[in-house]
Parts: structure tokens; C-alpha cells; sequence
């Protein structure tokens, strides 16, 4: 949990309408693990697009590509955050971290130091923003 964040996340209470966000009762995954898998989903959904888009595949690869979004929005719900622009400040640093990994991982294209260092800038923005005192 990082400073400011209200309320905790166990004490995170389902809204009107039926929320799936955790209860009392219901352990939540901290943020930056939350926002990892975020990325992961984002990036591959995007992908699917580029695939599409760009390189010419199928258009069945946008079934998975919109599926993936729609779980990376979702989780992004999950974050220990009372402010939505927040969350998505702070996963931004994640984001860029995690598409240096995919083009390396994925792409087979190796960051170069440029990359390695405004990686690096990132993640300390995202650690000031999800850890910052308030």
C-alpha cells in the first residue's frame, strides 16, 4: 500500500450495482503487481492490432486483441488508489517498462541504452507517484 491511498483495500466496500471490486474479505494484489499484469494484457491487445494492422494477420486477431483490452482496463480497477488519473499516471511507468520488455521478448529487437534510460526515468516517476508522501 503507498501513501495517501484511501481507503485500504480491505476495507474496499462492492458499490451500488454490484462491483467485483474486493471486499472486507477479499486480499488484494498490490499495485505495481496489478499494474504488471495490466501491461502485459495492454501490450498484447495492442499487438494483436499492430499485427493486423501493420504486418498484414488475420483479422481474427483482433477478437483476442479487444478481449485483452477490455482485462487490462478491468484490472487497472483494482488499484490502491482514490483517484483514477493517479492509477493510470503511475502505470504509465510500468507500461513503458513493459514495452521495452516486448520488443526485446517478443519483437527481437534489444532496447538500446536510450531506451534503458528512459525506462529507467519512468519507473522512478511511478515509483514518486504510487509511494510519494501525501
Amino acid at each position: 500500500m503507498y501513501a495517501g491511498s484511501n481507503p485500504a483495500p480491505s476495507t474496499i466496500r462492492p458499490r451500488r450495482g454490484g462491483s467485483v471490486l474486493p471486499d472486507k474479505g477479499t486480499p488484494a494484489l498490490p499495485t505495481p503487481i496489478l499494474f504488471v499484469f495490466a501491461a502485459a494484457l495492454e501490450i498484447g491487445g495492442c499487438f494483436a492490432f499492430w499485427k493486423w494492422a501493420r504486418l498484414g494477420a488475420s483479422p481474427l486477431w483482433l477478437i483476442p486483441g479487444m478481449i485483452a483490452l477490455a482485462g487490462f482496463a478491468w484490472i487497472l480497477t483494482f488499484a490502491d488508489t482514490p483517484a483514477a488519473a493517479r492509477a493510470y499516471a503511475a502505470y504509465g511507468g510500468i507500461y513503458v517498462a513493459s514495452s521495452l520488455g516486448w520488443m526485446w521478448l517478443v519483437e527481437g529487437l534489444r532496447p538500446d541504452r536510450f531506451d534503458l534510460i528512459g525506462g529507467g526515468l519512468c519507473l522512478l516517476g511511478c515509483l514518486a507517484i504510487l509511494f510519494g508522501p501525501r
